[in-house]
C-alpha cells in the first residue's frame, strides 16, 4: 500500500509541476511580448514627434 501512495505522490507532483510550468511560460510569453510592444509603441511615438517638430 505504501507503494501505491508512493506512485500517487509522484504523478500528482509530475500533474501540479506541468501545470505550474504552463503557467509559468504563459506569463512569461505576455510579459515578452508587452516589453516588444512597449519599445515598439516608444520608437513610433519618437519617430512621429520627430516628423511633426520638422513642420513647425
Amino acid at each position: 500500500m505504501n507503494t501505491f501512495w508512493t506512485i500517487l505522490g509522484i504523478v500528482i507532483a509530475v500533474v501540479i509541476a506541468f501545470v505550474l510550468v504552463n503557467v509559468f511560460f504563459t506569463v512569461m510569453f505576455w510579459l515578452f511580448k508587452l516589453l516588444i510592444v512597449a519599445i515598439v509603441a516608444v520608437v513610433v511615438f519618437a519617430l512621429i514627434r520627430r516628423a511633426v517638430a520638422k513642420r513647425d
